[in-house]
C-alpha cells in the first residue's frame, strides 16, 4: 500500500502493519526519530539505544525551496519525515515543541511543518512526543539555558555521539536524546 500522496512507489503497508494505527504503548523507546521542525529546513535524526548507550543511526536536513508555496514545501516535510519512518522503523517521534516569539509568520510556518511532521507519525502509528527547548537542553547538558555549542559539545563529549554538522540535524539528535532519556525516566517512576 502506498502512502496517501506518495509518488515514490514505496510500499509504507508494513510500517503501519507493524505499530498498527493507534498503538502507543508506554516504553522505553529503542530507536526515536528526533524532529527539528521549520519549512525552511527540517532537522531529522535516528538516534537509538543500544546496550544502554545512544548512538545516532542517521541524520539530515531537509531543505526546501524558498520560492515554492507553502503547501508544497510542507509536503515535502512531510514526505521526509514519513520515508524517514519507513526506512529506519523508529518506535517513536519527538518533536521540539514550537515556542510563540515576536515573529508570529514564522511561528506559523513552524507549527504547520511540526503538524505535517506528526501527521506522518500518526500514519505510521507512532507515538508522538513533543519537548520544550529548555527540556532538551537539561536533558543533554543539565542546563536549561545552555547555548547550542553547549549542547552540541555535551552531545559530543559526555554522550560521545557523533554529531552532524548541519545545525538542524544536531538540533534534532538532541530532541531524540532528550526522548530517550524522558522515557527512560517515565518507566523508573512507575
Amino acid at each position: 500500500m502506498t502512502a496517501p500522496g506518495d509518488r515514490s512507489g514505496r510500499d509504507h503497508t508494513d510500517v503501519i502493519a507493524r505499530r498498527g494505527p493507534g498503538s502507543y504503548p508506554e516504553q522505553v523507546f529503542d530507536s526515536v526519530l528526533g524532529v527539528d521542525p521549520g519549512l525552511a529546513s527540517t532537522g531529522l535524526a535516528v538516534v537509538a539505544r543500544e546496550g544502554g548507550r545512544e548512538r545516532v543511526v542517521w541524520a539530515t536536513t531537509v531543505r526546501t525551496q524558498a520560492g515554492l508555496a507553502e503547501a508544497a514545501r510542507l509536503r515535502q516535510v512531510h514526505g521526509a519525515v514519513r520515508d524517514a519512518i519507513a526506512e529506519h522503523r523508529p518506535d517513536a517521534l519527538a518533536l521540539e515543541r514550537l515556542m510563540w516569539g515576536r515573529n508570529v509568520g514564522s511561528a506559523m510556518s513552524v507549527a504547520r511543518a511540526s503538524g505535517v511532521a506528526m501527521l506522518a507519525a500518526a500514519e505510521a502509528g507512532l507515538a508522538v512526543e513533543e519537548y520544550a527547548p529548555l527540556e532538551v537542553k537539561m536533558a543533554v547538558t543539565g542546563v536549561g539555558n545552555a547555548g547550542k555549542d553547549q549542547v552540541r559539545r555535551a552531545l559530543s563529549r559526555a554522550l560521545r555521539l557523533e554529531v552532524p554538522a548541519q545545525p538542524d540535524a544536531a538540533d534534532a539528535v538532541a530532541v531524540a536524546v532528550c526522548h530517550l532519556h524522558q522515557s527512560r525516566l517515565r518507566r523508573l517512576a512507575r
